[in-house]
């Protein structure tokens, strides 16, 4: 075994580990402690249980660095036929997951930590990480020493990621970069609700107004097109650690006093995460949504003066409009030839060749079994 250690909670990690996420989420809110403390409490499973990977401190070049990994595991009553699989502190709320660490552009203490969850036993089935940043040398590392462990490894696609690159401009000269069609709408849809003084905007960053604010967003999210929350509680209280952090912009608008558009955004590090948005579709034709959306990129732009605006998760229509670029989140799925389950998992996902050319491989020797790693 290496001497990579395995924390239940992010409770139990000493101070050098805690301060690993706590510098990763200066940059990154999606590797804040914050971040996975509300998500472990809120949007987790019964059975889940939380594992940490967490290095030592490593040396290369005449410095050092540590790293940590964040992954949940499942343990069911009855899990026979049920792969033993580890998966990233991740799901249908993150928006971006990967390694923290200091120096991590290395790559050497992302393949660590690989190779120590092939070191783990009983060995695990099969190892899911997603949503990460392709383009990461966390990324190439995770995958090769994943597959330098004799795991079958398969990468995908998660999602498109459109972002603006603010380039120091203000609203005003954000604006006139609109797409014609949507400037238009913007500038005369607005006015005519300011005209008709039905609307009102507010956006809250915390305070007395925080819970009203919270009731609002909820009233016009279970009035939207959107299906309900997998875990209710998670965005509410999400929304309470934003508030206490500062990082907190939530936009309502209401129309003859009742909510009909709220957006929740996250602003942080010159960063402005549009995280959730949702309108009455009662209100479509007076373009609630889009109007809210062009107040709160004015207060990002022109008040907290961001570099960049982030619309997290998804490929849809409209952010094209929007923003100037895109990026790709992807995941990789690892597989154990050396388990029953890893071995279905991969004639499922790759088919029966591969299992066959993973056995191959084991056998002349190119790899070690997943579970009899040597010390490194």
């Amino acid at each position: 075994m290496t001497d990579v250690r395995q924390f239940s909670s992010f409770e139990e990690l000493p101070k050098e580990t805690r301060e690993l996420f706590e510098k990763a989420g200066e940059d990154c809110f999606f590797s804040s402690l914050p971040w996975f403390r509300v998500f472990v409490d809120h949007a987790l499973d019964a059975g889940d249980l939380v594992k940490i990977y967490s290095t030592p401190q490593l040396a290369e070049s005449g410095g050092s660095m540590q790293a940590a990994l964040a992954t949940v595991h499942h343990v069911a009553s009855s899990a026979f036929f049920r792969p033993r699989k580890l998966s990233s502190l991740s799901n249908y709320y993150s928006s971006l997951f990967g390694p923290v660490g200091s120096e991590m552009h290395s790559g050497e203490a992302a393949r660590s930590l690989a190779k120590a969850i092939a070191e783990d036993s009983p060995p695990w089935d099969e190892v899911e990480l997603k949503p990460l940043d392709v383009n990461s040398v966390a990324f190439e590392a995770l995958k090769a020493g994943l597959q330098s462990a004799g795991f079958v490894v398969q990468t995908y696609f998660c999602f498109g990621n459109w972002y603006l690159d603010v380039n120091g401009r203000s609203y005003a000269q954000y604006l006139e970069d609109l797409p014609s069609v949507l400037r238009n709408t913007l500038v005369r849809k607005k006015k005519k609700l300011e005209k008709s003084n039905r609307g009102k905007i507010a956006i809250v960053t915390g305070g007395e107004d925080l819970q009203a604010a919270i009731d609002a967003y909820e009233k016009v999210y279970s009035a939207s097109w959107k299906q309900p929350e997998p875990y209710p509680n998670f965005v509410p209280e999400l929304i309470r650690a934003c508030a206490a952090m500062g990082t907190l912009r939530l936009g309502v608008l209401h129309v003859d006093g009742k909510p009909a558009a709220a957006q929740f955004w996250i602003v942080q590090n010159g960063v402005a995460l549009i995280y959730k948005l949702a309108y009455d579709e009662a209100y479509t034709d007076l373009s609630v949504g889009s109007i809210l959306t062009a107040t709160l990129m004015q207060h990002a732009l022109d008040v907290d003066r961001v570099r960049e605006v982030d619309y997290l998760t998804g490929d849809d229509s409209y952010k094209k409009d929007w923003m100037s670029g895109r990026r790709e989140r992807w995941g990789i799925l690892a597989m154990n030839p050396h388990t029953v389950r890893g071995a279905a998992a991969i004639v499922r996902h790759v088919g029966g060749r591969a299992v066959k050319r993973a056995i191959r491989s084991l056998n002349k020797g190119l790899f070690k079994p997943a579970n009899s790693l040597q010390k490194a």
